[in-house]
């Protein structure tokens, strides 16, 4: 029987290696591994030459984490919903970037997150000490995710601890105050940046693509949506109190409209048509607004269409329409499941196709490049200078509501002229 079992194995080549057979050692008989599958060293990065054929989609390369020593250290300052859902489980996932430092006002909370986290002790602060920041080397950079009407106080603390900014959207409640933040950290001369996760998007960024190298067209015009419903005690939340939101649904959700037709065509609208709406009597909507929908025009005679609303059942699509094609993104502004659907005369039929791109953590790409620009002294894709113009626009948003007119805003030229170069990761 052994015999027999031994007779097999030496007819399958003798592949298992160290396998002792009939009390001998039998040598391996496996082939050398080829380029393909060892890869090589190119810049200190591993690479693999292609392995697919020309019918497949290429291989992306695989991560390249800087050591953990040389990556930047963040202090993630609040840890609400968005800290703890999104951007904890982002740090995973990040290659320039990694969580040293937390700050919470909750101290139950605090030291349930840390120990989550591996975060020590002397790493965790409170609002009061946090000026402490200032003496932390490990800490280079501040995350910003408290309310929108604490930023300004905090970006400013951060920066007056020489720390770098990285500070959640809405910039701040008012053009005022976002002026106000980008001076003081200019003073300090540390780099703040906005969190336009948007534009760190993949199937965002190749609708801009679509746009900037005129694949379809000129683009004539879109429809943007973003609504989402408020729960019935929803006046207690800290969104619906001014002094803390600066407004309500426009500066929450409707700025991803703003943002993202500012960011796809690269152009600054010249005028804003709007009106709003607020349900008589519902006590959510005391200080701010419930519904708001506006036109925005731009230089190229785009016009964006937006509809944002507290009210309406959770709809995040946006359609833009190219003289040659319609694309369709029915989940544009989420936190993740993107998809993007191009519709065009093929061979004179009228085709609908989806195009699939490998998804990205948009919040890690967001931290990472914020990390990127403060290892390469670069200035950041979306610095203070963008969420200034967005206040500029929805301020004048607010004003034509108001007035029930358009109102003009200030006329530039030239692509990108609040951004900084693109992200390099």
């Amino acid at each position: 029987m052994t015999d027999a079992i031994d007779r097999r194995l030496m007819l399958m080549g003798g592949a298992v290696a160290g396998l002792a057979l009939g009390g001998k050692a039998v040598a391996q008989r496996l082939p050398p591994p080829s380029a393909v599958d060892t890869g090589r060293v190119e810049g200190g990065k591993v690479a693999f030459p292609e392995w697919r054929g020309e019918a497949d989609p290429k291989s992306a390369p695989p991560p390249a984490p800087l050591p953990p020593e040389r990556r930047v250290g963040f202090a993630v300052v609040a840890l609400g919903r968005l800290t703890l859902e999104e951007l904890l489980p982002a740090f995973a996932e990040c290659k320039n970037a990694k969580l040293v430092a937390l700050v919470s006002g909750s101290p139950d909370k605090l030291r349930t997150v840390a120990a989550q986290y591996g975060i020590a002790p002397d790493q965790c602060y409170d609002y009061a000490g946090f000026d402490r920041l200032r003496d932390n080397p490990a800490v280079q950079a501040v995350y910003i995710v408290l309310p929108n009407g604490m930023h300004r106080e905090y970006v400013e603390r951060a920066a007056r601890a020489g720390k770098h900014v990285l500070c959640e959207k809405p910039m701040a409640n008012s053009s005022a105050e976002a002026r106000s933040m980008i001076a003081a950290c200019a003073k300090a001369n540390v780099k703040l940046m906005i969190a336009y996760r948007i534009q760190y998007e993949p199937y965002n960024q190749r609708a801009r693509r679509f746009v900037q190298e005129g694949t379809f067209g000129r683009l004539v015009g879109a429809t943007m949506t973003n609504t989402q419903t408020v729960a019935p005690d929803g006046a207690q939340q800290w969104r619906h109190k001014k002094a803390l939101a600066g407004g309500g649904t426009l500066p929450d959700i409707g700025l991803y409209l703003v943002n993202t037709a500012r960011f796809l065509t690269g152009q600054e609208p010249v005028e804003v048509f709007a009106r709003q709406y607020s349900p008589p009597g519902d006590p959510r909507y005391a200080e701010v607004e419930e519904t708001v929908a506006f036109t925005m025009r731009f230089p190229s005679e785009f016009m964006a269409q937006c509809l944002t609303s507290y009210g309406a059942r959770d709809d995040k699509a946006q359609v833009l329409n190219f003289a040659r094609a319609t694309v369709q993104m029915p989940s544009a502004y989420r936190y993740r499941g993107q998809e993007l659907y191009v519709a065009q005369n093929v061979g004179g039929a009228d085709v609908r196709q989806q195009v699939n791109i490998p998804p990205k953590n948009q919040f890690a790409a967001e931290i990472d490049h914020m990390a990127d620009c403060i290892i390469a002294d670069r200035r950041p894709r979306t610095p203070g200078e963008e969420g200034l113009q967005d206040h500029v626009v929805m301020e004048a948003i607010y004003e034509s509501a108001q007035t029930g007119r358009p109102v003009a805003l200030k006329r530039y030229d030239g692509i990108d002229v609040f951004r900084g170069p693109m992200p390099t990761t």
